[in-house]
């Protein structure tokens, strides 16, 4: 195995012409965090989509880099498209999820799924990143 650490700037980077960008991926396995900016997970499942596939052609500016094609995880997306109901409209989204995850295409490795709430009157920053504690000697109450 060779492993290859790559700088942001250049990996999350434009450059249609650098093979060491991510939509590239001219490798086994690549890691690197993702995340879903908004409550419906459309925009963000694109990426398991045929369509959607990054090559020289589309200038590697397809949304699904890992350049893999399922049927079955075309034909939900398309019906979770066309549903109107939320519950079948996430069996659908779900279904392209377990397809993904079950043959391996993206392995999972890091999950966040918290709550985090604060009072009215207390003054703290909460981090995605680290502990809901992780500077609690900042903390302060307003009076």
């Amino acid at each position: 195995m060779e492993l290859k650490s790559v700088t942001a700037s250049v990996f999350f980077s434009s450059d249609v012409a650098n093979p060491d960008t991510f939509p590239h991926f001219y490798c086994d396995m690549q890691m690197y965090t993702t995340t879903m900016t908004q409550p419906d997970p459309e925009t963000f499942l694109l990426q398991c989509v045929s369509w959607e596939v990054a090559t020289k052609e589309n200038k590697w500016q397809g949304r699904n880099i890992i350049r893999w094609a399922n049927g079955e995880a075309d034909a939900a997306y398309k019906a979770a498209q066309a549903e109107l109901d939320p519950v079948k409209r996430a069996a659908h989204f779900i279904k392209i999820n377990d397809l993904v995850t079950g043959d391996y295409i993206i392995v999972p490795v890091v999950a966040r799924p918290t709550v985090q709430a604060l009072n009215n009157k207390l003054q703290a920053r909460i981090s995605g990143w680290d502990s809901n504690l992780y500077n609690l000697e900042d903390w302060y109450k307003d009076a």
